[in-house]
C-alpha cells in the first residue's frame, strides 16, 4: 500500500493551497487534451471565488451548475466553497419540470449552464426567482472563461468546516427530490475513509467518468485530489471516453455495474485492455455475481473494490475489499457489501422500535454525513436519529462484520447506478387518463440492475401512450421500461398495497435483492 500523503485540511481552499504549495507544477487535473497543474488548478479557483463574490454570492447562498461533466464543475464546487456558498449540481437529464423544481428549491443566484443545455433552462427561467445570473460554459459563446478571467482572486475569511459545498439531490419519497447539503467535514471526512479501500500512489492516474451530480462523481473527485495525484475527468463514461483514458494510463477507476457490463459485453479486446487498470471501484448498484465473476477471471491482476453508500453520507461508508473479492474460504460475501470504512459505525434496527436486531435497518454513524435536507427540516428528522443515518436498506451483520443487505424499507429502485423513488413515478402515472391505481416496482435487469416496472388497474389503458406520457414528464432513467395492467392491486388488511408480492415473482431465486 503506497505511503499516505493526504493531508489532513478542514476546508476546500486547504487542500488546493496545500498541493500547490508542494507540488505547484505536477498535474492536477486533465480534461481531454487539456490539462492544469496545481498552481494554476488553485489560482482558476480563487479568481471564481472573486468573480462569484463580485456577483453578489456571499457565505450560505447557493449557485447552481447544469450539464455534463466539466472541469468548471469541480472548479465551481472549489470556488464557490472558497467564499462560504454551495454548488448544487442538478442531474442534466431531468425534464423540464423537474429542472425548475430542482432550481428554485436550491435557490440559486448563479447558474452555469453547458452550452447545450442552454435551451432547457431557458425553456424554466421565468419559474426562478432567485436566479440573478446565468453563465454560459462553453460553445461558441463561452461566458464561462471571460467571468473567471476578469475577476481577481478572493478567499472569504472565517469558514466553518459545517460550511456547505454542495447541494446533491436525491429522489423523494414524497414524490419530489430532496437537496442533501454536504459540508467540508462531510466530503473530506469521506475522502479520507474512502482512500482506505483505495489507496493511490505515485504514478498513478485516477479516473473520474461518473456524473458530477452524484457523489460517485464530485464526492470521489475530491477524494482523488486529496493524494495530490493527476485525476483525468471525462465528459462522458462513454467507450471512446473510457479508451482515451487507458491510452493516457489511468490506473483508478470509480464505475458503476452498468459500465461495467458494457466493457465486458464489448470483445476481448475490450476486456484486456481494461486489465491495465490496478484499482476498480464499483458501486451505486449491485453487480449482478456472473458479471462480478467474470470480470475478476478476465482481470486477475485488477484489485476489486466494491462501495456502499448514500448521498446522504458523501458516498462511500462500507467496502468489499480487493483481498474479500478474492477470497475463495468465503465466496459467499461476494454477495455482500463490506465492512465499515475507517470512521463509520454501523447498527442494525428495528425501524418500527429503533432497537438493536439481527436484522433490520442500517443506521450509519460517521463525519461523512449530511447536515440536512435543504429547507426540510421535518425530512432531516427523519433521517438523522440522534446522530445516525437511517439508510432505509435491510440488512445484517456476518461474524466478521461484512453488510448484506436483503431489501429495502425505503420505496426505492436503483437502475444503472441512479436511484428512482416509486412515489416520485406513481405521482405522474396516477395523472393519466384511466389510471385508477398504480404501483411501481423495481424488477431485475442483467445490465442495469434494476428496471422500472409500472403495475396499473384502470378501464381503457393503451399503455404505449402512457409510456409516451411518463417520457415527458419524467428524466428517461425514471420512466417505466414496462407496464402490466391488472384487475386490481394486491393489499392487506388495512388497506394498503402490497408491493412485496408484486415484486417476488421477479426475485424470486435472486443472489441479493437490492
Amino acid at each position: 500500500m503506497p505511503e499516505d500523503v493526504r493531508p489532513r485540511v478542514r476546508l476546500f481552499g486547504d487542500l488546493l493551497a496545500h498541493w500547490a504549495r508542494e507540488r505547484p507544477g505536477d498535474t492536477a487535473l486533465v480534461f481531454g487534451a487539456q490539462s492544469w497543474t496545481w498552481t494554476e488548478f488553485d489560482e482558476r479557483v480563487r479568481r471564481l471565488s472573486g468573480a462569484l463574490a463580485a456577483a453578489g454570492v456571499t457565505r450560505g447562498d447557493r449557485v447552481a451548475f447544469v450539464d455534463k461533466n466539466h472541469p468548471a464543475c469541480l472548479e465551481t464546487t472549489f470556488a464557490a466553497a472558497g467564499i462560504g456558498a454551495a454548488n448544487a449540481v442538478v442531474n442534466w437529464r431531468l425534464s423540464g419540470d423537474e429542472l425548475a423544481y430542482v432550481l428554485k428549491d436550491a435557490g440559486a443566484k448563479v447558474v452555469f449552464v453547458g452550452a447545450e443545455l442552454v435551451p432547457a433552462l431557458d425553456a424554466v427561467r421565468d419559474r426562478l426567482p432567485a436566479l440573478e445570473r446565468v453563465v454560459v460554459v462553453g460553445g461558441e459563446h463561452d461566458e464561462y472563461e471571460p467571468f473567471l478571467a476578469g475577476a481577481a482572486p478572493h478567499t472569504a475569511p472565517g469558514l466553518d468546516e459545517d460550511d456547505g459545498v454542495l447541494i446533491m439531490y436525491t429522489s423523494g419519497t414524497t414524490g419530489f427530490p430532496k437537496g442533501a447539503v454536504l459540508t467540508h467535514r462531510s466530503v473530506i471526512a469521506h475522502g479520507l475513509s474512502a482512500g482506505t479501500a483505495f489507496p493511490i500512489g505515485p504514478g498513478d492516474v485516477n479516473l473520474v467518468a461518473m456524473p458530477l451530480f452524484h457523489v460517485g462523481g464530485s464526492c470521489y473527485a475530491v477524494s482523488g485530489f486529496l493524494y495530490g495525484e493527476p485525476s483525468y475527468l471525462t465528459r462522458e463514461p462513454d467507450a471512446a471516453s473510457l479508451f482515451a483514458a487507458l491510452r493516457a494510463g489511468i490506473t483508478h477507476a470509480f464505475l458503476v455495474p452498468a459500465v461495467v457490463a458494457g466493457i465486458a459485453q464489448a470483445g476481448e479486446a475490450a476486456l484486456e485492455a481494461f486489465a491495465r487498470l490496478k484499482y476498480l471501484c464499483y458501486g451505486a448498484s449491485p453487480m449482478p455475481l456472473p458479471l462480478l465473476r467474470t470480470a475478476l477471471a478476465a482481470w486477475p491482476d485488477t484489485r476489486f473494490a466494491q462501495v456502499y453508500g448514500m448521498t446522504e453520507l458523501s458516498g462511500a461508508v462500507t467496502a468489499l475489499t480487493p483481498e474479500a473479492h478474492r477470497d475463495a474460504s468465503r465466496p459467499e460475501r461476494l454477495a455482500s457489501a463490506g465492512t465499515a470504512l475507517s470512521g463509520v459505525d454501523i447498527r442494525i434496527v428495528d425501524p418500527a422500535t429503533f432497537e438493536d436486531t439481527e436484522v433490520g435497518e442500517v443506521w450509519i454513524r460517521t463525519e461523512q454525513r449530511m447536515a440536512g435536507y435543504l429547507g426540510k427540516p421535518e425530512a432531516t428528522a427523519e433521517t438523522i436519529v440522534d446522530g445516525w443515518v437511517r439508510t432505509g436498506d435491510v440488512g445484517r451483520l456476518d461474524d466478521g462484520g461484512f453488510l448484506f443487505l436483503e431489501d429495502r424499507v425505503k420505496d426505492m429502485i436503483i437502475t444503472g447506478g441512479e436511484n428512482v423513488y416509486s412515489p416520485e413515478v406513481e405521482r405522474v402515472v396516477a395523472e393519466f387518463p384511466g389510471v385508477a391505481e398504480v404501483a411501481v416496482i423495481g424488477v431485475p435487469d442483467e445490465r442495469w440492475g434494476e428496471q422500472v416496472k409500472a403495475v396499473v388497474a384502470g378501464d381503457q389503458l393503451d399503455v404505449d401512450k402512457l409510456m409516451e406520457f411518463c417520457r415527458e414528464r419524467l428524466a428517461h432513467y425514471k420512466c417505466p421500461r414496462s407496464v402490466d395492467v391488472v384487475e386490481a392491486l394486491p393489499r392487506n388488511a388495512t388497506g394498503k398495497i402490497l408491493k412485496r408480492s408484486l415484486r417476488e415473482p421477479y426475485w424470486r431465486d435472486r443472489d441479493r435483492n437490492v
